[in-house]
């Protein structure tokens, strides 16, 4: 077997993958959140996938691990990928091929900042070459970075293209195995709530949980979340209509890059409650939600809830309005 490559032993179908993090990741009580939030100190779990390791942490190494896995078996010397400025995503796939010893291309929205902050500061000390494309949408960065593995190509250089958050059937199989280990660790019935960005974290949960367990909160990455995990979930187990899942739309605020006011409460109570860094972002988003389906009675009853903490810390030393985080 190559160097650094393994075979999963989760329950889940047989592919190879690259040894990154480290897992499984904790489960923790947090207690004086719940009780914060109107629920029994017993029953918020938060699965700390901000622990996973490589490169600060966060819920995209379980899908690096199969896609680097991919890249290898195709030969590539380089990854190329896309995210905007401050991406977890980018970061985390510049960390990894340096780990294994590849180069990456980052393909970002937006112009070089005069100051290098958050994700981008780590972006280049992790070697990564960073090309700025302008203020241009998803598909579009998809198109720049498949244009730089053909011209890769044409100079004899062999790249592989990872998308958008990691977010293809390698990403959501990564998150069936965190299913499974989450399984191991709480063992019966739970809700899990998690950010909804690119949609493979969530396609996966579903698909190793049941859609009935799992609600995803719209970070307003995508245009149409619930079709998007949907159609993940077909690609890794039994196919799903979009209607059937659990998504809340009522967090994204003025825009994915913008602070949103539920997220920047929701970051400064689990700050304040438990001493956990969540991103304004993504978990911020995230927490929101949870709070606003507790106070609607859509997450109700005796069983656990555990909330999904997906990383992104190095992502608030970048944000435009992290300062407005300490005001409220």
């Amino acid at each position: 077997m190559s160097e650094g490559v393994e075979k999963t032993s989760r329950n889940v179908p047989t592919a190879d993958r690259v040894a990154l993090g480290t897992f499984p990741t904790p489960l923790e009580r947090a207690p004086r959140l719940a009780a914060a939030i109107g629920l029994a100190e017993d029953r918020l779990w938060i699965k700390r996938d901000d622990l996973t390791g490589l490169g600060g942490g966060g819920n995209k190494v379980r899908k690096l691990e199969r896609a680097l896995a991919s890249a290898r078996r195709d030969g590539a010397e380089v990854v190329v990928t896309t995210g905007a400025a401050q991406s977890n995503h980018a970061r985390l796939t510049a960390a990894a091929a340096a780990r294994v010893g590849m180069r990456a291309i980052l393909v970002l929205s937006g112009a070089a900042p005069d100051a290098v902050t958050g994700n981008l500061l780590l972006d280049e000390l992790f070697g990564a070459e960073l090309r700025w494309v302008g203020d241009v949408d998803q598909p579009r960065r998809s198109a720049i970075a498949a244009e730089i593995a053909g011209e890769l190509a044409d100079s004899g250089s062999r790249a592989y293209v990872i998308p958008f958050g990691g977010s293809d059937a390698d990403g959501a199989l990564a998150y069936r195995d965190a299913a499974v280990e989450l399984l191991e660790q709480l063992p019966g019935p739970s809700s899990s709530v998690v950010a909804l960005g690119s949609g493979a974290t969530m396609a996966g949960l579903v698909a190793g949980l049941g859609a009935d367990r799992v609600l995803g909160v719209s970070v307003g990455a995508v245009a149409d979340p619930a079709g998007v995990v949907a159609r993940l979930v077909g690609e890794v187990a039994a196919p799903i209509d979009g209607a059937v899942l659990r998504v809340r739309l009522d967090q994204v605020g003025a825009g994915y890059g913008t602070l949103a006011e539920g997220s920047a409460a929701a970051v400064r109570l689990a700050a304040r409650e438990e001493g956990i860094v969540l991103d304004p972002t993504y978990t911020g988003r995230a927490l929101a939600g949870l709070i606003a389906a507790v106070e609607d009675g859509s997450l109700d009853g005796d069983e656990p809830i555990v909330f999904w903490h997906t990383g992104g810390l190095p992502g608030l030393f970048g944000h435009a309005q992290a300062g407005e985080l300490v005001r409220g």
